[in-house]
């Protein structure tokens, strides 16, 4: 039985990574069948860095069976994941996020759950002096994952101990980080060939808050005028997307990367509210700046109230 091994739905670089990363320990150092997959299409700085470090791109599954041996990564949220995961053997759970609950298991299982920017970071811990076995692919996923997560540092969930590792394998690869993440956030801000609803959906986790079912989606960008650019439309795509994914509303923050700032679209009443009580802002028109907000696992969610 070989092992699938996946991350959250709306695959970003660490749900498209790290399942590569573990994908190939079990499989090269344990000895034990494994394979990475992933719930949908990867963004597009995922896709970069699959090219960039010539890794093909996983299998894309829509569900799991009860026959299926899973280990995930990145998430321990059932929303997230495959519909049917509490049917299948869920061997182990890798994540830095907060514990959610709502997974069932068959049988006790392994969990590793730290507060680091990075699901790679604990991977590389994990895997320790084994990583020297990597081809040069697997370090390059582990990096970028880390950037990814980090905003090249940037973002508040950054640990000294991120910052080291990545720094560690940038001078064991031989390459300038500051060049690779230009390159990913390049890859990052390019959105001309998606949709509005694509976007709404990109990089989105659901949530509830105080009794309102909430999808709460961020594009991080050094560009984000080509965003806020088509903020019109993408306020009219909100009610449609929210009503298919049996949401009450859509939340969309586009993340400045170089600016080190958030924007939160406002289309109604209830995001002014929301914005309001949870930002400590006056909303006065169909958007507002919060100023040092980049991560939505440390400073969005955790903020959020009515």
């Amino acid at each position: 039985m070989t092992i699938k091994v996946f991350g959250h739905k709306s695959p970003d670089t660490d749900s498209t990574g790290s399942p590569i990363i573990w994908a190939w320990y079990l499989n090269d150092v344990l000895g034990t069948p494994a394979k990475a997959v992933l719930l949908g299409e990867p963004n597009t700085e995922a896709a970069f860095v699959l090219k960039h470090w010539d890794l093909p791109k996983p299998e894309i599954i829509s569900d799991v069976t009860a026959d299926d041996q899973v280990v995930v990564v990145d998430t321990n949220n059932p929303a997230e994941l495959p519909a049917s995961i509490n049917e299948a053997k869920l061997l182990a759970i890798i994540d830095h996020h907060m514990l959610v609950g709502g997974l069932k298991t068959k049988t006790p299982i392994d969990i590793t759950i730290r507060p680091l920017a990075c699901t790679a970071t604990i991977m590389h811990d994990l895997i320790g002096d084994d990583l020297a076995k990597a081809p040069r692919g697997i370090k390059g996923a582990m990096l970028s994952c880390i950037l990814s997560d980090t905003l090249e540092f940037r973002s508040p969930t950054t640990t000294a101990h991120d910052k080291a590792v990545a720094e560690k394998l940038a001078a064991d690869l031989g390459i300038n980080l500051g060049d690779l993440a230009t390159a990913m956030f390049e890859a990052k801000s390019d959105i001309s060939a998606f949709s509005d609803a694509e976007l709404l959906r990109m990089d989105s986790k659901e949530y509830n808050v105080d009794g309102k079912e909430l999808r709460v989606s961020v594009l991080e960008t050094t560009a984000p005028k080509l965003v806020l650019d088509r903020k019109a439309s993408l306020m009219a795509s909100m009610e449609g997307v929210a009503k298919e994914d049996s949401a009450d509303q859509v939340l969309l923050f586009v993340v400045d990367i170089l600016r080190e700032e958030a924007t939160l679209l406002v289309p109604n009443d209830l995001v002014k509210q929301l914005a309001e009580a949870s930002f400590g802002v006056t909303v006065s028109g169909d958007t507002v700046v919060l100023p040092g907000v980049m991560s939505r696992k440390k400073q969005i969610i955790p903020a959020l109230k009515l």
